[in-house]
């Protein structure tokens, strides 16, 4: 059996997400999804793959299979809805107003993906699936999420790449929570 490791920063970022539903998405095999589940939140995995979903049940989490990115394809959650949307290793980007708009004025964005120069070391190497310089601050900014964290650069665990890392809050987050949380 595949050990799925919680990525490090979904694990820093994850305590401090408000009460309700967390929306794990591209959830795989549901390393994430089982993580969350465990800090007592109600998870929604959602996929594209079924037999990745299969894995990514249990206690806890509800799976939904969905292809996002089939044509006309359409954000197909209510606005707003979620305490917390966790993303890792995924981009398509005529999701982000959809998925940041579903997020709970009180809610957490925890979102890590490849980032622009990750070709040299592997996949994705597609441009259209890595960020810009700085692209998740732009987000943030146009939705007016207020920013606790963000890095970009390079990983050299649990395999070498360069990523942004952001987690971002709505405008009712109680900051004093955040400010108070040991890193």
């Amino acid at each position: 059996m595949n050990v799925l490791i919680v990525s490090a920063w979904v694990r820093r970022w994850a305590p401090l997400i408000p009460v309700g539903e967390v929306l794990d998405l591209a959830c795989g095999e549901g390393r994430h999804a089982r993580h969350l589940a465990g800090l007592g939140h109600a998870v929604l995995a959602l996929d594209r793959d079924p037999n990745a979903l299969a894995r990514a049940a249990g206690p806890g989490i509800v799976t939904a299979q969905f292809d996002l990115e089939e044509e006309g394809a359409v954000w197909p959650f209510a606005l707003p809805r979620f305490a917390g949307v966790v993303v890792t290793n995924y981009l398509h980007r005529p999701l982000l107003d959809g998925l940041l708009g579903s997020l709970a004025s009180d809610g957490m964005l925890i979102y890590e993906t490849f980032s622009a120069g990750n070709a040299e070391f592997g996949k994705p190497s597609n441009p259209d699936f890595l960020l810009g310089s700085g692209e998740m601050l732009g987000w943030a900014g146009r939705r007016g999420l207020r920013v606790l964290a963000f890095e970009e650069g390079r990983l050299d665990a649990p395999k070498a790449a360069i990523v942004q890392r952001l987690c971002a809050v709505g405008p009712d987050f109680p900051l004093a929570a955040a400010l108070l949380a040991p890193f």
